[in-house]
């Protein structure tokens, strides 16, 4: 496998405030995934969930947010999909397609 450059997102900070950029996910409901709902300025952590809070979910639409600092996401390459997530070789059967189903099993 080929080594891959991971990208870090330019981050860009107020230059009159010196804000970082935060990104924001919030989870609608309990048991689904938190889902990105997009980026905030805000000085610290505290603030950046006060602020996701009241853009993000206004209409009680959230029960759980988390904010990250921009900086802090490291992102694979989209261009170098395939040989990112290719399996290794020689480890194919981490996969279910390596395997064939039985004749004698009928759960499967």
């Amino acid at each position: 496998m080929e080594p891959v450059e991971i990208r870090r997102p330019e981050v860009s900070t107020s230059s009159t405030t010196g804000w970082g950029l935060w990104e924001v996910f919030v989870r609608s409901s309990r048991g689904l995934s938190h889902v990105h709902a997009g980026s905030l300025h805000a000085p610290d952590a505290a603030m950046a969930l006060r602020n996701a809070r009241d853009l993000y979910t206004r209409r009680n639409e959230g029960v759980s947010i988390w904010v990250v600092p921009a900086d802090a996401i490291a992102a694979s390459d989209p261009d170098s999909k395939g040989s990112f997530f290719e399996s290794p070789q020689g480890k194919d059967y981490r996969h279910a397609t390596y395997y064939t189903k039985s004749e004698g099993v009928k759960h499967l």
